[in-house]
């Protein structure tokens, strides 16, 4: 595979409590990659460290700067911010500018005039879902529809690689799915190379092509298991033996209802 992003042996720790202890991982281009472990195990540390907003302990972060097939060129990004997109949970649009005027923040900060990031934008929405939205402000759209907004602003950011941190995590049950197998298709049709926190052991099978277990005080990567069906996948994916199978594997090594899945 080609890989894109390189973690290796990231420590951090604040105060006197280390969160953070050797976590070392890889990314291949236009893949999905999901860090998946309980609230509080230290996985928006790791981002932050990621997306160079906090610098580590030890250890270091690493981009792949070659044009896909190429050699590699490795360069280091630890604690340089603005190499990678970065998507929190919060949609963070700002409630006083339009949809349109939202998502161009990125190219308007790269210098891009108005009328050609607008064009730019505009080019996308219909991709991104968000057709006959433009004009309108965050408060008058859904859930769903503001993280599509603030999904396309992050890739507008035009990185490599795309962080995003439980982008779907405040969205109700139905909504999440739709918002899921959705993101599941614009990321295959966009080539999309994403590092995807969650702590849902059903998200993170359905969307990811490898999940890392984070678990532990501190937090350590403690397995890494391949998700080999093909994608995109659907709903109709969680009810296979197969997503069973991965579903038990992963519940064991979280030591969730081992009893249950024994």
């Amino acid at each position: 595979m080609d890989r894109i992003l390189r973690a290796e042996q990231i420590s951090k720790s604040y105060s006197d409590k280390q969160v953070l202890d050797e976590i070392s991982f890889t990314l291949n281009r236009g893949e999905l990659v999901s860090l998946l472990g309980v609230s509080g195990v230290g996985k928006t540390t790791l981002f932050n460290i990621l997306s160079g907003i906090s610098i580590p302990d030890g250890g270091n972060v690493f981009i792949n700067r070659a044009e896909e097939g190429a050699p590699e060129e490795w360069t280091q990004i630890t604690g340089v911010p603005g190499e990678l997109s970065y998507m929190l949970q919060k949609d963070l649009l700002l409630p006083h500018k339009t949809i349109l005027n939202n998502v161009i923040l990125p190219l308007r900060l790269k210098g891009i005039k108005t009328k050609e990031a607008e064009e730019k934008a505009e080019a996308l929405f219909a991709k991104f879902g968000l057709k006959g939205t433009e004009k309108k402000y965050p408060s008058q759209l859904s859930g769903g529809m503001k993280q599509r907004a603030a999904l396309l602003r992050t890739y507008l950011c035009g990185n490599k690689v795309v962080l995003l941190d439980e982008p779907f995590s405040a969205l109700d049950t139905i909504t999440r799915s739709s918002m899921q197998e959705w993101f599941l298709e614009v990321s295959e049709e966009l080539k999309l190379s994403t590092v995807f926190i969650t702590h849902d052991i059903d998200e993170a099978i359905l969307i990811s092509d490898r999940v890392y277990l984070l678990t532990g005080t501190p937090g350590k990567i403690t397995k890494e298991i391949e998700i080999t069906n093909p994608k995109p996948r659907n709903q109709a994916f969680t009810m296979t033996e197969d997503f069973i199978g991965y579903k038990k594997e992963i519940r064991k090594s979280l030591f969730v209802d081992q009893v249950a899945f024994s």
